[in-house]
């Protein structure tokens, strides 16, 4: 391979990644994932979707993500830890992406209550 062909290789590369499309939302994940798992009994996908989206404003606005997985319990009467902090990553992980860093941060150090 001459140096050529590789500089043009690289150039192509480095095009592809610059214009790869940023994260975004994934309405159908999203949906399959909280229908799939029991105990979410959403009416319909909006009021899915429309609760997703809620947690994800609650991610952006730096909610600790202790009061976050209560609020969650709280508004499915669950005591169940599991089930509120399965909604949160899937309503993060698919419908706001953006936000991923956000939870990680403030998730950062959560130990389960004894």
């Amino acid at each position: 391979m001459n140096m050529k062909t590789a500089l043009a290789g690289l150039l192509a590369t480095a095009g592809a990644l610059a214009f790869a499309p940023a994260a975004h939302a994934d309405h159908v994940a999203y949906l399959v994932n909280v229908h799939v798992r029991p105990g979410y009994n959403f009416p319909n996908a909006e009021a899915a979707l429309g609760y997703g989206y809620s947690i994800c404003d609650r991610v952006a606005a730096k909610m600790p993500y202790a009061q976050l997985v209560d609020q969650v319990k709280a508004d499915f009467h669950t005591t169940d830890y599991y089930q509120g902090g399965y909604l949160i990553n899937q309503a993060v992980n698919e419908l706001c992406p953006a936000q991923i860093w956000q939870l990680r941060q403030s998730a950062a150090g959560y130990r389960l209550p004894a």
